[in-house]
């Protein structure tokens, strides 16, 4: 008998996704007669205790007879139970500064850790993650900015409405200006804004296109690969090599400033790959772009006037082009870009993401799990038994004391 537990979300603000909804525990249940399934009750998910009692889902406290714990957002250090094996986003395999403390404590409790980001195929290709509501929300909050901004059209919070569906309707009756939007990234991200712009009638066209003409309605342009990247030697681009040596390559984002009204950044970025652009490009003569949605939200990372994420409640936030300080957003004025960096951003429809996540990880991942011996949970593995895995010894002087 396997026993997994749904651990409580104790991030401030807290998170209400779930990484199984009370069906799906019904159904992982249904088809693996030897799981048991329990839940750390919590008032803040998008499903209530309520639902996962009534669909038959027993609530417990203490979960520390279970065998797997899966969570969305980082476990706190103090709440981790030894030697268990942990499911959740750790945001450590970068060696981000704010979870050193939680990744020395994973490795000091003796957690085998399985991070959701890093379960990938052989080709390096993600299995599971939100990154389609993160794109689809992402997108959402960078027009409504532009429309706030401009007083050009009125989308509200998505938040506010509660679901995706609800969303489409609004857009069927949403008619949108004749803005150029330049949109960054490829993989799931990349899939959910391509959703908001297939239903709001945004129509593609081609880089160079998109470089040369100006439209009577309103366009987006997909900028990945060799659109958005070229080798500093000959401007050349190939995948495989890019992904190798990242550092060989500059990037040519610069000649669509001049015209983007809206950016949409859904990039994977590190600090061997080159920013989008740099500070003191936006305050070129010809910076045309207005609102930035930096669904990537890597602090001064790909977009450097990404100065903090900020929250669902307060999404957005100014630059002043000339001073670079932060300043009122919403504001109709060129001279200050208005950021939108939230980072939880599938948090805003915590319903369908969970939904969707669920059906990946019961689909996707639990086969893996159980199979005793894959590659994938293997990859995935950060660390186990108080040490890092062979994968993730880079971490070293991030993860022991």
């Amino acid at each position: 008998m396997l026993r997994i537990g749904l651990v409580r979300e104790r991030k401030t603000p807290p998170d209400t996704r779930v990484p199984l909804t009370p069906k799906q525990c019904v159904e992982v249940i249904e088809q693996y007669p030897d799981i048991k399934i329990v839940v750390e009750p919590s008032p803040d998910r998008a499903f209530p205790d309520s639902a996962y009692t009534e669909a038959g889902i027993p609530l417990q406290e203490d979960l520390s007879d279970c065998d797997v714990l899966l969570g969305v957002k980082e476990v706190p250090a103090d709440k981790l139970i030894p030697n268990k094996t942990y499911f959740f986003f750790s945001h450590t395999k970068k060696k981000q500064p704010y979870n050193k403390k939680l990744m020395q404590a994973l490795i000091k409790n003796g957690i085998r850790m399985i991070d959701y980001e890093c379960l990938t195929h052989a080709d390096e290709q993600r299995i599971l993650g939100f990154g389609l509501y993160a794109g689809i929300v992402g997108a959402h909050n960078g027009l409504m900015t532009y429309g706030k901004k401009f007083g050009a059209f009125d989308l509200p919070a998505a938040h506010s409405v509660g679901t995706y569906q609800e969303l489409l309707d609004i857009y069927a009756k949403t008619k949108m200006p004749n803005i150029k939007i330049a949109m960054t990234g490829s993989g799931k991200v990349a899939a959910g804004i391509l959703e908001v712009m297939t239903h709001l009638d945004i129509e593609p066209v081609e880089p160079e296109d998109y470089l040369t003409h100006q439209y009577e309605y309103p366009v987006y342009t997909h900028l990945k690969g060799s659109s958005l990247y070229s080798r500093k030697d000959n401007g050349e681009f190939h995948r495989d090599d890019f992904h190798a040596h990242p550092e060989n390559y500059k990037c040519v984002f610069s000649r669509f400033v001049p015209q983007t009204d809206i950016l949409m950044n859904g990039i994977y970025w590190d600090r061997k790959i080159a920013r989008l652009f740099e500070k003191q490009d936006v305050q070129r003569k010809d910076w045309r772009i207005s609102v930035i949605s930096d669904i990537t939200c890597d602090i001064d990372g790909s977009v450097p006037i990404n100065v903090g994420a900020s929250t669902i409640a307060d999404p957005v936030y100014g630059i002043d082009r000339n001073t670079l300080d932060k300043a009122q957003p919403f504001r109709n004025t060129k001279d200050v870009i208005d950021v939108m960096a939230v980072d939880n951003l599938p948090n805003e429809l915590p319903a369908d993401a969970s939904q969707y996540f669920g059906a990946h990880f019961a689909k996707f991942v639990l086969p893996e799990l159980l199979n005793g011996d894959s590659d994938i949970i293997k990859r995935a593995t950060i660390c186990e038994n108080g040490r890092l895995t062979k994968y993730y010894e880079y971490l070293s002087d991030y993860a022991y004391e």
